[in-house]
């Protein structure tokens, strides 16, 4: 019964959004299956059963030729006052995935006192690099427009993603005042962000811990597919893509959660290193025994939902 509610909500969300048919390439069950042979003890995290939390699904923040970007709210049940936000961004390799992956986590964040947003961006099925960038601020804009209603602080915004979706979050803090990526907007609000999560999210393309390019010559990597060409053709891009080569004086504070494997940790220190000069804070947890997407399983799912909230508690500093 479980497995048949997590389909149908994956199934609801992604045909609600788009026009052009998705790529189901990388799915939760999926991957359970695949990782279950290697670790037996694996279970899903399924979204939450109890109803101390209010939702409101497929909400149209955007309006492109490939169909609407939508996004969820899940906040909690009786908000008192002004509360912090996190933006979650799902992962798979920029051209899989849905939102409804996040649900779980989201929920999670609703019942300590946050307001979750998952939400939809272009993947490179629909548009390439920097079109899922643009979509994101535009959902951290839309937030911000609807704060009053949501009784959200519009100071106190993090961003979370996760895989590709890690990648995403950290370009996008650090960002914050970058005119190149401040286009198509959907309104005059800001897009800046106070902190940042990113679980196992590369953080350079173009970087020696990097296993971006293909080694196959005949067949594209994911990377190369969403920034449109090959390192060794539009070296460029690459390097623009990567947050470790936008990190300074306007990035934000960052938390790393991440795996075993440590080709998702590219460019992580050398960031890390950037942003020490200016008294950025960061923080790495570094999971053992773990594949990749262990956000999505037991029994790791706990351990990333309190290490997040403890970040986002000690970075605005909440008294929820």
């Amino acid at each position: 019964m479980k497995f048949l509610t997590l389909i149908f909500i994956c199934f609801f969300i992604t045909s609600q959004a788009q026009k052009i048919a998705a790529d189901t390439s990388f799915s939760i069950y999926s991957t359970y299956l695949k990782e279950k042979k290697k670790r037996p003890y694996i279970t899903i995290a399924y979204p939450l059963k109890q109803r101390d939390f209010k939702a409101k699904h497929n909400i149209v923040y955007a309006k492109y030729p490939t169909g609407n970007l939508m996004l969820d709210v899940i906040y909690p049940e009786k908000p008192k006052k002004l509360r912090p936000a996190v933006l979650f961004i799902f992962g798979g390799g920029w051209r899989s995935g849905n939102r409804a992956q996040n649900i779980p986590l989201a929920q999670k964040m609703a019942l300590n006192g946050y307001v979750a947003i998952t939400s939809d961006y272009r993947l490179s099925t629909h548009a390439q690099f920097p079109a899922a960038v643009y979509d994101l601020k535009n959902t951290v804009r839309w937030i911000k427009a609807n704060a009053a209603k949501l009784n959200i602080d519009t100071n106190k915004i993090a961003i979370a993603g996760f895989s590709a979706g890690g990648q995403l979050a950290a370009l996008i803090g650090t960002t914050n005042h970058d005119p190149q990526f401040e286009k198509e907007k959907i309104n005059n609000h800001s897009s800046n962000v106070q902190a940042v999560i990113d679980v196992d999210g590369i953080l350079a393309f173009d970087h020696p811990e990097s296993a971006e390019v293909s080694p196959d010559t005949n067949r594209r990597s994911v990377a190369a597919i969403w920034l449109g060409a090959e390192l060794k053709e539009n070296p460029a891009i690459w390097h623009n893509a990567s947050p470790l080569n936008h990190a300074g004086h306007n990035s934000v504070p960052i938390l790393f959660i991440n795996s075993s494997t440590t080709r998702f940790h590219a460019g992580r220190d050398d960031l890390i290193a950037k942003i020490k000069p200016f008294d950025i804070y960061s923080e790495v947890h570094t999971l053992p025994d773990t594949p990749h997407p262990f956000w999505l399983f037991n029994p790791w799912f706990e351990e990333v939902s309190d290490i997040m909230i403890k970040f986002l508690d000690q970075q605005f500093k909440s008294q929820i």
